[in-house]
C-alpha cells in the first residue's frame, strides 16, 4: 500500500494524485505510467505519471473522474493509502535533439505532457505545446508551462481562451509558429489523440501518440491492451504506450475503449456518486 500525501481537485473532475513511492519515483521516466488500485475490491487502472522527486520519493499522477475507479481515487485524501501502485511501467518517451518539438495536450494529458516537456527542453530542443479543452476554466498548471516553453497556444470549444474551436484547428495553429515542428507529442483522451492524427496527415510531421487502453497487469500478460499498430498487433503496455498516431487503428482504438460504458453508468446511477460523463470525456462531449 502507498501512502497519500496529497489529493486535491484541480480543475472539475481533474484530480491531483500525490503518492509516496519513492522506489517508482527513483527510476520513473519521462512517458511510463503506474498501475494503481484504490482499494482491496478497487479496478486496477492505468495512469500516466505528471511528475515525480526523487528527494521526497514522491511521484504525482493527474487523473480525470469518469467512472467507478476514477471516481474511489477522487474520494481519497491525505493520510488515506492505495491498495495498489505499481510502476514505472511502458516504455519512456524517445528524448531526443529533435529541433522544434510541439506538444499537443488535453484533460489528463496536459499534466501527463509536463515531464515530458522538462526533458525535451534539457535536451536543447525548442518546445510548444498547444492546450485543449472545452472552456477557459479546464486548462490547468499554465503557471508551469508559462516559463518552460517557447510559447503555449490554447483551443478552447466557447473561445474564451485562445482559438475558438477543438483540436480540428491545431493546422491553423501549426501554420502560424515561427517554424514548422519536427516532431508533435499528443497525450490525452482517445478523441485529441484520434483527431490530432488525422488532421495532421497532410502535414509530412511525426505524431507520437500515447495510447490510454483499458489495462490489467500492464505487463504484456493479459492482453487486454492490444491494438493494431501499421496492421500488427501490438500490447501498449510493454510495446508502448507511445506509438505512431499515423498507424493506429483509431476505430478499432475507440471500440476497444467504449467495452464498459455501460458498467460505468449503471455504477453512478447506483451509487451516490456524481454522474459526470459515463465514461466519455467531458471536455469534448
Amino acid at each position: 500500500m502507498k501512502k497519500v500525501i496529497e489529493r486535491s481537485m484541480i480543475v472539475p473532475n481533474m484530480h491531483l494524485l500525490v503518492v509516496e513511492a519513492p522506489e517508482i519515483a527513483s527510476k520513473v521516466k519521462p512517458g511510463q505510467f503506474v498501475i494503481v488500485r484504490s482499494g482491496d475490491e478497487g479496478e486496477r487502472i492505468p495512469l500516466s505519471i505528471a511528475d515525480y522527486d526523487t528527494e521526497k520519493g514522491t511521484i504525482s499522477i493527474v487523473f480525470m473522474e469518469v467512472g467507478a475507479s476514477t471516481a474511489a481515487l477522487a474520494r481519497l485524501n491525505a493520510g488515506d493509502a492505495v491498495a495498489t501502485c505499481v510502476g514505472p511501467l511502458g516504455n519512456a518517451t524517445t528524448i531526443d535533439t529533435f529541433g522544434d518539438v510541439l506538444l499537443v495536450g488535453g484533460c489528463y494529458g496536459i499534466g501527463s505532457l509536463y515531464p515530458v516537456a522538462k526533458e525535451l527542453k534539457a535536451k536543447g530542443n525548442k518546445v510548444s505545446i498547444v492546450l485543449e479543452a472545452r472552456s477557459s476554466y479546464l486548462i490547468y498548471w499554465l503557471n508551469k508551462y508559462v516559463p518552460l516553453v517557447e510559447k503555449v497556444y490554447t483551443i478552447t470549444r466557447d473561445g474564451s481562451l485562445g482559438q475558438k474551436g477543438h483540436i480540428g484547428r491545431l493546422p491553423d495553429v501549426i501554420h502560424s509558429m515561427p517554424r514548422k515542428p519536427d516532431r508533435i507529442i499528443v497525450n490525452g483522451c482517445t478523441y485529441l489523440m484520434a483527431h490530432t492524427s488525422e488532421v495532421t496527415k497532410d502535414l509530412d510531421i511525426p505524431v507520437v501518440v500515447n495510447l490510454n487502453p483499458i489495462m490489467i497487469d500492464g505487463t504484456g500478460m493479459c492482453g487486454v491492451c492490444r491494438v493494431t499498430v501499421a496492421g500488427q498487433m501490438k500490447f501498449a503496455c510493454v510495446d508502448g504506450p507511445e506509438f505512431d498516431g499515423h498507424d493506429i487503428d483509431w476505430k478499432e482504438f475507440l471500440a476497444r475503449r467504449k467495452a464498459y460504458v455501460t458498467e460505468e453508468a449503471m455504477f453512478f446511477r447506483k451509487s451516490d456518486a456524481p454522474a459526470h460523463n459515463e465514461g466519455k470525456c467531458a471536455w469534448h462531449e
